[in-house]
């Protein structure tokens, strides 16, 4: 619960900093996963700053086709997401496959 000196923010502007953070986030075993950070940028980021974090995750070298234990890329995962079209079209024009 908010504190009431404090106020919700939708739709606040993230800056580059703040995107490019989100790339040091680690996983429940304290290891950094590709997986783990889309999944985490997906739940956390609107389509157009998801879009420019995965701008930065490629360039740092991550891998826009990393999988679960299953095999399934993270592309497959969501695709089938209702609300999903933008953010798959994003990961499409980055490289990733099905």
């Amino acid at each position: 619960m908010l504190k009431k000196d404090k106020q919700k923010v939708i739709g606040e502007e993230l800056s580059d900093a703040r995107i490019k953070s989100m790339l040091d986030l680690r996983d429940e075993r304290g290891d950094v996963s590709d997986l783990h950070l889309l999944t985490r940028a997906y739940r956390a980021l609107r389509a157009d700053d998801f879009e420019r974090f995965v701008h930065f995750f490629c360039t740092a070298g991550h891998d826009v086709n990393a999988t679960d234990a299953s095999g399934r890329s993270f592309l497959k995962i969501i695709s089938k997401h209702d609300q999903a079209t933008h953010y798959t079209n994003i990961l499409t024009a980055a490289g990733a496959n099905k």
